[in-house]
């Protein structure tokens, strides 16, 4: 939240928030801790909170700045664009550090929006394009309509929580891996376009 007063530095307001993102990684929010993001982005306490009127507010717009990954893949092949997106989801899990932004989520007490703030920026944007994917291999006939494909997405976008969990990093072929058995899961023949005898998307 910005106060009236001075034209806000958007250079200032850039390095807190990345700063602040980082902390968030490491301390969590119970102890994320206005004046140490301050001391570390060289300015003053009062700065911050010139900006932001607290340290839950300060960590939401901090999660605010994860971009979007851009367009979703659109070869014509769903299989190999499931792929595609699941090897962009592995690059950005690892960029962004999400194992220990989702760790943040599911603290207890943990104010709601930071949690609401980083499943919209982490899982849903996979979400919804691991489901186009789907949806367009149903629509060519390469995957059963009556499949679980709510379940479907859970495995898509879970499974790598639990190498995190092991303390393990995605291995390089993790995405081809997890989408060859959830597609071969939904009815489908990874690598093969079509199948025959599909129905609508249930």
């Amino acid at each position: 939240m910005h106060v009236g007063g001075r034209p806000r530095n958007t250079e200032i307001d850039r390095h807190v928030l990345e700063v602040a993102l980082r902390h968030l990684r490491r301390e969590g929010l119970a102890a994320l801790s206005v004046a140490a993001v301050a001391e570390e982005a060289g300015t003053t306490r009062a700065a911050v909170y010139r900006r932001w009127a607290g340290r839950t507010e300060l960590a939401v717009a901090a999660l605010a700045t994860i971009a979007d990954r851009g367009p979703a893949p659109a070869s014509g092949d769903a299989f190999a664009d499931l792929v595609a997106e699941l090897a962009r989801f592995r690059r950005f899990v690892v960029e962004h550090d999400a194992a220990a932004l989702v760790a943040v989520a599911l603290v207890a007490g943990t104010d709601p929006r930071v949690g609401e703030e980083i499943r919209a920026r982490l899982l849903e944007p996979c979400r919804v394009r691991l489901r186009a994917c789907l949806r367009a291999g149903v629509a060519s006939g390469a995957l059963r309509g009556h499949a679980d494909h709510a379940t479907a997405e859970d495995l898509l976008t879970g499974s790598w929580l639990a190498h995190a969990a092991r303390g393990e990093p995605l291995p390089e072929d993790w995405a081809a891996r997890t989408a060859a058995l959830v597609w071969a899961g939904c009815g489908g023949v990874p690598g093969e376009s079509r199948a025959v005898g599909s129905a609508p998307f249930g």
